[in-house]
């Protein structure tokens, strides 16, 4: 290995290195110094993907614009997570050095799975870091939610694991390779063992964004997570996500299968996602159904993939972050000792008087969700329905319009509910937030309205770097 492919690999080296670093260091000594530790390392990597730019390729991956972009959004979105962690764990006594050594591993089977040049790399990137979400999800063990929902996301997991893992055999039996790059410069009409395989994948895949008909586990799952976890769940794995399937879809070539199932996923999980939300309580299961429909818009961009929708889906999915990293934030920093979190909408009955920092950022968020100007919801919204038109996806397009603007209801009810109603009990006491937790809250809803007033430069960005 020459110097420069070690240059290359240093941000994934420092994640996979720092998380055995933090485990042994909490055998040693365990404490509270493990999150600062953490956080150290997830900045030197994050630092250097920005200031030492190197590219490069080896057996299994290569380092590029497209993967270092990803890295650097994927890092971000682990600080944050990793900073809502350190002072929830510590209120709820989860004191443990596997929560930070976890996130670190977590970020580095993200950063490999989005820099994978083959099948088996991307594989195991991406099931690397869906393994670290079931020691995540479950990682209070004295709450049967969590148990419940680490269960159920193990047992969801390994099948899509088994799904996915058989979809690239097959594709490999049919042409006899593992290499991206290869598999997308075949010609020719595909063999049925390759659109076998094509199916299976695309099936796996569903499941790690959870899009219909792989969805149903994701409502369970984020209510028995604890907060800072789904917070982490609902975006970073999203992310790397995507950009494992930005990868495999020039595999597909011009087979016109991918576009009709893609379709039909879409159809589904904007209606079902945004359908279901509208009856929920709960704030994480509102959430949770309306990540779904989320989902189903980022597809839809790749539905209109001729037509710029790969910087759509992308440029929607941080914005879709930024929103996921706000809320699920304020759910962590409400949220004091004991089981239950602060997870009912009722709940936050005149939070925006109580605590108005909170409150004005979960606003944020909602607006951004919903679509409504100038948040990055809104241009994310503009994008992907201007590129599903471009490309003729008329009816897609539709409805996608009419189920966004079902769920500007169930949004803004929370919005509604934390300004317009008083709270039930008005002497309660409520969280003082702390610097941490400030910037925490402030960060992604500034990059929220940022995106919404001056999207530009992302927009030109994302079309330099993706393929």
């Amino acid at each position: 290995m020459t110097s420069t492919d070690l240059m290359t690999l240093m941000p994934l080296m420092i994640l996979a290195g720092g998380s055995v670093l933090v485990l042994l260091s909490g055998a040693v000594k365990p404490g509270g110094y493990l999150y600062g530790l953490a956080g150290a390392l997830i900045t030197a990597a994050l630092l250097w993907n920005l200031l030492i730019p190197v590219d490069a390729g080896m057996p299994g991956l290569a380092v590029t614009p497209f993967s270092r972009f990803f890295a650097t959004f994927l890092d971000s979105a682990g600080l944050i997570a990793l900073l809502l962690a350190s002072g929830y764990n510590r209120r709820r006594g989860i004191i443990c050095e596997e929560y930070p050594a976890t996130i670190l591993f977590a970020l580095a089977g993200m950063g490999a799975a989005c820099a994978a040049t083959d099948l088996l790399m991307l594989f195991l990137g991406l099931e690397a870091f869906t393994f670290a979400f079931y020691i995540l999800v479950a990682i209070q063990r004295d709450s049967a939610k969590g148990g419940e929902a680490g269960l159920k996301y193990l047992l969801n997991g390994t099948l899509s694991a088994a799904i996915l893992a058989m979809g690239m055999a097959l594709v490999y039996a049919a042409r006899g390779s593992l290499k991206l790059s290869e598999l997308a410069s075949a010609n020719g009409t595909p063999e049925p063992l390759f659109m076998a395989g094509a199916c299976l994948i695309l099936l796996g895949m569903a499941f790690k964004l959870s899009l219909v008909p792989a969805h149903l586990w994701t409502a369970d799952v984020y209510q028995g997570a604890p907060a800072p976890v789904t917070a982490l769940l609902s975006t970073a794995s999203k992310g790397a996500s995507l950009a494992a399937l930005l990868l495999l879809l020039p595999l597909f070539g011009r087979w016109r299968g991918l576009h009709d199932i893609l379709w039909l996923t879409v159809l589904f999980s904007m209606v079902a996602g945004n359908l279901a939300a509208l009856v929920q309580s709960n704030l994480k299961r509102m959430l949770a159904w309306s990540s779904v429909g989320q989902m189903g818009y980022i597809a839809l961009a790749l539905v209109a993939l001729p037509a710029g929708g790969a910087g759509a889906a992308v440029f929607y999915l941080v914005g879709y972050a930024a929103a996921g990293l706000t809320a699920f934030g304020v759910i962590s920093v409400l949220s004091g000792e004991g089981e239950d979190e602060q997870d009912t909408i009722e709940t936050y009955r005149g939070l925006g008087y109580r605590n108005p920092l909170a409150g004005a950022t979960l606003a944020v968020a909602m607006f951004s969700l919903a679509g409504i100007p100038p948040t990055a919801g809104f241009m994310g919204k503009f994008a992907v329905f201007s590129s599903a038109l471009r490309s003729g996806e008329y009816a897609l397009a539709l409805v996608g319009i009419l189920s966004a603007m079902v769920a500007v209801f169930f949004y803004l009810r929370l919005v509604v509910v934390m300004y317009m109603k008083p709270a039930e009990q008005p002497e309660e006491t409520i969280r003082t937030l702390n610097i941490s937790e400030i910037i925490v809250l402030l960060v992604p809803a500034a990059v929220m309205v940022l995106l919404g007033v001056y999207p530009q430069p992302l927009l030109e960005l994302l079309e330099k770097i993706l393929p």
